[in-house]
């Protein structure tokens, strides 16, 4: 067989192999352009396994519950894990008690929100990047079999925060490396990272990738919130007696401030990233939406563009304009 011939050979595999999982479609501008087969697009379609890592038995919920409730609706897992059990996150109550109360709070919430929660036994305020929890990190990401994982900022004010995220990113590569940890099998593929928002400046400011509004959530996303009673209604540390209900009456006023209070904490996260989520979802919902959680893409792990992250994550309602 001559050298002309099995190029000739080559090609028509390799052309076949193309067209088998690819079409060709034309562009507005008159283009052509490779999309995915209906076979090939099928692959999209399994339900995406999300983890979210807060450090203490209340920070998923407030970052990433309404994502959770219509993640959840769509039919992916999700699943919250807090690294420390808030055992001093209470003005009057600590230790054991408050941690079998935050627990139970935690696990209330999520059975609001459709989800799975997990509660380490690591004691508030004591949370340590080492070897061992990396490995902890690591063996619930690879257990979970995690799309995407969500998390603190670095440089957020809480030790326990940033201990969480420095952790996570730690597992960002070692999730993919078969032997660390070699008890469970590794992720064939690096999930996608991301974090949650804050307000601290130094060394960078948060910088939204993402901004899901959650308009048709915000009911069970503070009904959920609401169950972390400790943490909602008494105050958490800087609580008091007094804000501790007496009898029904009281118990409906101090519901209801809580709620509007939280209500337009996540009115302000749409406010504040209004032009990032009409990126996401074009003017006509992004103008039009209340109430949103917002996310930015980490550097380690996956690095999918930003069309194809938001795709991904397939939360947005669109704009008839879009």
């Amino acid at each position: 067989m001559n050298s002309k011939t099995v190029r000739l050979r080559v090609s028509v595999a390799l052309a076949v192999l193309l067209f088998s999982g690819f079409g060709i479609c034309q562009t507005s501008t008159g283009q052509n352009k490779l999309t995915a087969s209906p076979a090939a697009q099928e692959v999209d379609q399994s339900p995406l396994r999300i983890i979210a890592f807060g450090a203490h038995p209340d920070d998923c919920e407030l970052n990433a519950a309404g994502v959770a409730a219509l993640w959840v609706a769509k039919g992916h897992k999700v699943k919250f894990v807090s690294t420390t059990n808030g055992d001093i996150g209470h003005w009057k109550m600590a230790g054991g008690p408050l941690a079998n109360r935050r627990r139970a709070e935690v696990q209330q919430a999520a059975k609001i929100l459709g989800i799975e929660t997990e509660v380490l036994d690591i004691h508030d305020g004591e949370l340590m990047p080492t070897l061992e929890n990396r490995r902890t990190i690591i063996r619930l990401i690879r257990d979970w079999k995690a799309d995407i994982v969500l998390v603190h900022r670095p440089n957020d004010y809480h030790p326990d925060h940033r201990y969480t995220s420095i952790l996570v990113q730690d597992a960002a590569f070692m999730v993919v490396c078969p032997f660390f940890c070699p008890d469970v099998p590794h992720l064939k593929k690096n999930p996608i990272f991301m974090y949650f928002p804050d307000h601290f400046k130094k060394p960078t400011l948060f910088q939204p990738d993402v901004v899901v509004p959650i308009d048709g959530v915000i009911e069970k996303k503070l009904d959920a919130l609401l169950a972390l009673e400790s943490q909602m209604i008494e105050g958490c540390v800087s609580g008091h007696e007094g804000l501790v209900p007496k009898n029904d009456q009281e118990r409906v006023v101090r519901v209801t401030a809580v709620r509007n209070g939280l209500q337009k904490r996540f009115a302000s996260t749409a406010d504040r990233y209004r032009n990032a989520m009409i990126e996401c979802c074009g003017e006509q919902v992004g103008k039009k939406a209340q109430y949103a959680e917002a996310f930015e893409l980490c550097e380690y792990g996956r690095q999918p563009t930003l069309p194809e992250l938001r795709r991904i994550i397939g939360l947005f309602p669109v704009s008839s304009e879009k």
